[in-house]
């Protein structure tokens, strides 16, 4: 496996490469949910590339960049187990330039809403940086967890908009044996808040159960998701029915008029931050 730190020495392994390169973006801390992903890039491409780079620019001042786990030789084990061929780990000042002006990407219809009200940076920072990830490695493929589902809506769209030759493929959420859905940040949960985490995915399950039953008033579904949530003492940022593919509000749940339903929810466990999702119809 080839390990590029620099723009330069990864589009001379690029150049060597055979086939469709699939691109697996991460900023490190693999578990089982990453290696899902690299699996998928496998199947869908000859050449798989993972890049490695805590983001910075999706981050805001009080977030938890500095914090955020960085085992790379771990994760450089993990990759020559499961048969990537190269890996990029750019540093800040390869990805920004210390003398380059910024330049903004954004898809703001999606990126405004849910996340977006949280982390106004959020967004802006992930499309910069994807961008920028597939204008270095140009895949034909790259594969995005649908745990951040808004995330990977704000790709496609990016994508689509700006006519990138590449297939963004939506991969299933990875959970633990009682639903917790995987996350690097699932490191810093304790006991206790461990425990509580459970509060979203049970949350999201009741949700499904409502829908499945015939509940058609989405306000009442998302009462019921807020309150297991906050059983769980889950601090609430959100608990939301969506259309699928722009996440709109609802007026009915019936997706025979409205197309596909997905419910998303957020909030504070402890000292950690959680997402999670569940699409009620089809996947995006």
């Amino acid at each position: 496996m080839w390990i590029a730190k620099d723009i330069e020495t990864l589009r001379k392994y690029r150049s060597e490469a055979k086939g469709y390169v699939a691109l697996v973006p991460t900023m490190g801390a693999l578990h089982a949910g990453h290696v899902s992903l690299i699996r998928r890039a496998r199947e869908l491409g000859h050449t798989v590339v993972v890049s490695l780079f805590v983001n910075p620019t999706q981050f805001a001042p009080h977030e938890d960049l500095n914090k955020y786990p960085r085992p790379f030789a771990k994760d450089c084990e993990t990759c020559i187990a499961h048969g990537v061929d190269g890996l990029f780990v750019p540093t800040v000042d390869v990805m920004y330039p210390p003398d380059v002006l910024d330049c903004e990407v954004n898809v703001p219809e999606l990126a405004k809403v849910l996340e977006g009200e949280f982390r106004p940076a959020h967004f802006p920072g992930v499309c910069r940086v994807v961008a920028k990830l597939f204008n270095m490695v140009e895949p034909k493929v790259a594969c995005f967890g649908m745990k951040d589902y808004q995330q990977l809506a704000v790709i496609k769209s990016m994508v689509q908009d700006l006519a990138f030759d590449i297939h963004i493929e939506g991969c299933p959420t990875l959970r633990q044996e009682d639903g917790l859905a995987m996350s690097s940040r699932n490191v810093y949960l304790q006991a206790e808040h461990r425990r509580h985490a459970l509060g979203l995915s049970k949350a999201l399950n009741e949700a499904k159960r409502l829908i499945d039953a015939g509940e058609t008033d989405p306000l009442v579904v998302e009462q019921v998701m807020q309150q297991v949530m906050i059983a769980h003492h889950v601090i609430v940022d959100y608990a939301v029915l969506r259309h699928a593919h722009t996440l709109g509000e609802l007026d009915i749940i019936n997706p025979q008029l409205t197309g596909d339903i997905v419910a998303l929810v957020a909030g504070q466990v402890g000292p950690v931050r959680l997402i999670d999702n569940k699409v009620m119809a089809q996947t995006l």
